[in-house]
């Protein structure tokens, strides 16, 4: 681990990272001129590319996997460190450029005033002229109803951009948390621990690049998974 920045008075802004070094840079200096008040954490999954050099140079502390571990194992690296350096709370955001960092605190604003536990940054609950694919769209309509089916009306169940407070922190460190697509099982587990979740719109762009967690059979993997994740984290109960 390489640590150059002090813990944020508000918290920890988590970047899961792998192999993003050609946008970091921009991206961490977008951030860092807001002086949102958190401390900027990229966890550098196992890149074969100079990401951990690059987030080092903007500063950000860098919290190194030895290989490739997955997305949800970087987001918990992140957690388990903002609890351990006792940080508030922690906005996570990708690093392939699609979230915009003028949005961290409109995330953190609700937090912050005690109205709900984990804020989900949402490309749909109000017309921003975000476009899907056409399997995506089908896809992500799917997991709302989904959703919907156990008690938590979400628009965007799939958004990694996210602000979550101390008792969703506690409960994401914890060994059931999934290394891979931490999605709709994990906004279930948090609903039925009586948590809050709320949503707010964001706007966002297209990736710079195409995702790694979906496409091709991954995406037939993700649904197959994700159901059985839903269901174990459900009791095997619907409304």
């Amino acid at each position: 681990m390489t640590h150059t920045a002090p813990v944020g008075a508000r918290g920890v802004l988590v970047i899961p990272a792998f192999n993003e070094a050609p946008r970091l840079p921009a991206l961490l200096a977008r951030i860092t001129a807001l002086e949102t008040g958190l401390e900027l954490v990229v966890v550098d999954d196992g890149s074969r590319d100079a990401t951990a050099e690059a987030a080092a140079r903007a500063g950000a502390t860098v919290l190194r996997h030895p290989f490739n571990l997955g997305y949800g194992a970087g987001l918990q690296t992140g957690y388990k460190y903002a609890l351990a350096a006792g940080a508030k709370c922690v906005v996570q955001m990708d690093a392939d450029g699609q979230h915009d960092p003028r949005d961290i605190l409109r995330l953190l604003a609700p937090l912050e005033k005690g109205e709900c536990d984990l804020v989900i940054g949402s490309r749909f609950l109000a017309p921003t002229g975000y476009r899907m694919g056409f399997t995506r769209t089908l896809g992500r309509r799917f997991f709302v109803a989904l959703a919907r089916a156990f008690g938590i009306r979400v628009t965007d169940p799939t958004s990694g951009f996210q602000a979550l407070g101390h008792r969703v922190l506690e409960l994401y460190a914890g060994d059931s948390f999934p290394s891979d697509y931490p999605d709709v099982d994990v906004l279930l587990t948090a609903h039925r621990r009586g948590l809050v979740v709320r949503e707010i719109s964001v706007e966002m762009h297209e990736a710079e690049r195409k995702s790694t967690l979906h496409g091709g059979l991954r995406s037939v993997w993700y649904v197959y998974k994700m159901l059985l994740a839903v269901w174990a984290a459900s009791g095997g109960k619907a409304k």
